[in-house]
């Protein structure tokens, strides 16, 4: 797909990210999308930790090949004094400041909101941190999985035998989310009031409201949720049962005429819709047991595939339970095609999925995933850098 940055919706606005991991470099990504120029700050040698994280995608770490196309990496050693000085002169022609640096590192580093407002005050500051820069817990590091266990979202996932982890990144993901949504309302504030306001996202707090139901659930109905696999813990049935080819399906019902029609034309059994345990959705919770032993049964009686049309004619919700190998070969991605090439460091193409959002009339950028340090010596030369000046930067260790 051709780039076209000067029609996109944020063509014009610059980033500049000191980044690492996820967080950070999913809001990045989504600003990269919407055509802003994103300039990756990464160590000289090595560069965002997240490159290493594996090599599955052509040699390329999965991970850093879904967050970080469309961006331009410059290699730049920020605990020198020349790195530093190459920064400022970089924040002064930028939009943005992106960072998600370790706790106490960016005020150490002259980065903080307050310190950045004095010297450029049209410059919108980001900061991506565990648990807020300040409070009790502000000096703490923090990873997904910690955040995970933190916020009790751990404790709900899994079966009724072991907790687990979400199988995604979910509270970076919710933190770059918020991140991103936040850089917008900052960037239309500054647009329309003129008015600039510093950003802060935090792992925790971005998953603590994502876990805002089973808090409620908890602190008003004496305990939490059960954990209960694929059940849901306060809806029933909605869950997985395995049919007789040994497939699971999901199914949900939501209401009481679709639990009517489950007992009339899946379930074959007319007389549950009235049946006292069965009759309203606090009932079927509370005889769940029971309730999964009659719909189980039914399931063993068919394939999945004729289970699936059965329900299907009935008005029931219901999907296979899919593995990644069966989403990626998903008939709606195929039929909306939303998938197309972004190009890797070597030169080979990986197929992406479009960004989620579509907007009239716009084609989102989908550029190329930069190598480390790709774009050093061009953005250098922007800001002034003769080939001598950057040799010698580079000899320094600088870049």
């Amino acid at each position: 797909m051709q780039e076209h940055p000067e029609e996109l919706p944020l063509s014009g606005i610059t980033v500049v990210s000191v980044e690492q991991a996820v967080a950070a470099p999913f809001a990045t990504r989504q600003l990269a999308d919407l055509g802003a120029r994103v300039i990756k700050v990464e160590r000289p040698g090595g560069g965002d930790f997240a490159r290493r994280y594996d090599t599955t995608v052509h040699g390329e770490s999965s991970y850093f090949v879904w967050l970080n196309r469309s961006k331009e990496s410059l290699a730049l050693d920020l605990k020198s004094e020349r790195g530093r000085a190459v920064l400022e002169q970089l924040l002064g022609t930028a939009d943005v400041f992106v960072q998600n640096l370790a706790p106490g590192a960016a005020t150490r580093l002259g980065l903080g909101a307050e310190a950045l407002a004095e010297r450029f005050p049209r410059l919108i500051p980001c900061a991506i941190t565990g648990y807020g820069s300040s409070g009790p817990w502000s000096d703490r590091k923090a990873y997904d999985l910690l955040i995970q266990c933190q916020t009790g979202l751990v404790s709900l996932t899994g079966s009724e035998q072991q907790a687990a982890r979400v199988g995604v990144s979910v509270a970076d993901i919710a933190a770059g989310m918020y991140a991103y949504s936040g850089l917008l309302t900052a960037l239309f504030v500054r647009a329309t009031k003129g008015t600039v306001r510093a950003v802060e996202v935090s792992l925790f707090e971005a998953l603590a409201e994502w876990l805002s139901q089973p808090a409620y659930y908890t602190r008003h109905g004496g305990g939490q949720p059960a954990r209960l696999g694929t059940q849901h813990a306060t809806i029933a049935p909605y869950g997985a049962y395995t049919a007789a080819d040994g497939v699971d399906v999901l199914i949900s019902i939501q209401n009481e005429r679709e639990w009517t029609a489950l007992c009339e034309r899946f379930l074959e059994r007319p007389d549950l819709v009235d049946d006292p345990r069965f009759a309203t959705g606090s009932a079927r919770v509370a005889h769940r047991t029971q309730l999964n032993a009659v719909v189980t049964d039914r399931f063993q009686r068919s394939d999945s595939a004729a289970a699936m049309a059965l329900l299907d004619a009935a008005g029931i919700a219901n999907a296979r339970v899919n593995d990644v190998a069966d989403f990626l070969a998903h008939p709606v991605l195929s039929g909306r095609d939303r998938w197309t090439d972004v190009r890797l460091p070597g030169g080979a193409a990986v197929s992406a999925l479009l960004p989620p959002v579509d907007l009239a009339g716009v084609t989102p950028r989908m550029g190329a995933v930069p190598g480390p340090g790709e774009h050093t010596e061009p953005i250098l030369a922007e800001l002034g850098y003769g080939p001598g000046e950057v040799a010698a930067l580079r000899a320094g260790g600088v870049i």
